[in-house]
């Protein structure tokens, strides 16, 4: 990576605390009711879509899954609009008709259909191709899709087709409640390899690791108009989706002592500066979530009479 590519240590961090305040602020409040449907929160994760992310380019495509809100985030979605599409109110990112697991925003796409934004992603990807735009597309998949058949189909095409799509697995050890131990045999990386898709692995929460990893495979991706993977070895730090955790809790504080990836990057900001981004990422959080809550519910039109 160039000097002038060299990313911003309180930049980075203020996205990852960003991300890291609205889950928690999610978290706290959704046994309150205030959140319509469920949600997946992306505690422990933040510097996979912060690292990746940081490199998106205008033209850009990202594809999320059912664990998208630190994606939508650091792809640059507002906090107040997310806010409020979780709660279903009409200010809503879809105008609180998508919910936490079905986002439209710009270049920005997800869905809860483990696995089914894959195929999307490739066609997307090779359009850009044919419309010779220079854009990239970058999607997002966990450990659980591994066992999608759909998943071994975007793949095969992906690489047969030359297509510029970044596949960014984060294995965050557990599908639900089925460790990765027990659901995935082999290697991960060889499901890409064995396409012709060159992949690397990381196993660090560390958010400068994964930027300057992931900006050089995008450059690759980029330059080549034609795939590669990156698979990130990481660990969620909340439940499945709002409760339902089976991991022992000594488990889960030990990866918050050791990967925690908000800490990883605070160490590198002196205490004055990380208490102003703190201070400011707490505020913005703070008013967004004041502001959805005020926001109406949108207007469900009659039927016309037949």
């Amino acid at each position: 990576m160039t000097p002038s590519l060299v990313p911003d240590h309180t930049i980075l961090y203020s996205e990852l605390f960003k991300i890291r305040r609205f889950e928690e602020t999610l978290l706290d409040n959704f046994s309150k009711g205030l959140f319509s449907g469920t949600t997946h929160t992306y505690l422990g994760q933040e510097a996979n879509a912060v690292g990746v992310l940081s490199h998106l380019q205008k033209q850009d495509i990202v594809f999320s899954n059912h664990r998208g809100h630190g994606h939508f985030l650091a792809a640059g979605g507002d906090l107040r609009t997310l806010f409020a599409e979780l709660m279903g109110r009409a200010a809503g990112v879809c105008g609180g008709r998508g919910g936490s697991q079905h986002l439209h925003w710009g270049n920005f796409y997800s869905n809860g259909v483990l696995g089914g934004i894959l195929p999307v992603a490739t066609g997307m990807a090779l359009a850009e191709k044919f419309k010779h735009s220079q854009a990239v597309v970058i999607a997002f998949l966990g450990d659980g899709t591994l066992g999608e058949g759909v998943l071994y189909e975007a793949l095969n095409m992906a690489s047969l087709w030359s297509v510029p799509l970044l596949f960014v697995m984060e294995n965050n050890r557990i599908a639900q409640t089925t460790p990765v131990e027990l659901a995935v045999a082999g290697s991960i990386q060889a499901r890409f390899t064995a396409f012709g898709i060159p992949a690397i692995e990381l196993d660090t929460s560390d958010v400068l690791e994964i930027c300057f990893a992931s900006g050089d495979l995008l450059s690759e991706v980029r330059n080549s108009s034609s795939p590669r993977a990156i698979i990130l070895h990481t660990y969620r730090f909340g439940p499945h989706s709002k409760g339902d955790d089976t991991r022992l809790p000594e488990e889960i504080a030990l990866y918050r002592q050791q990967r925690d990836p908000v800490r990883i990057q605070s160490a590198r900001l002196d205490d004055q500066l990380r208490r102003e981004i703190e201070d400011r990422v707490n505020l913005q959080v703070g008013t967004a979530f004041a502001e959805a809550q005020a926001e109406p519910y949108p207007v469900i039109d009659s039927y016309p009479d037949q």
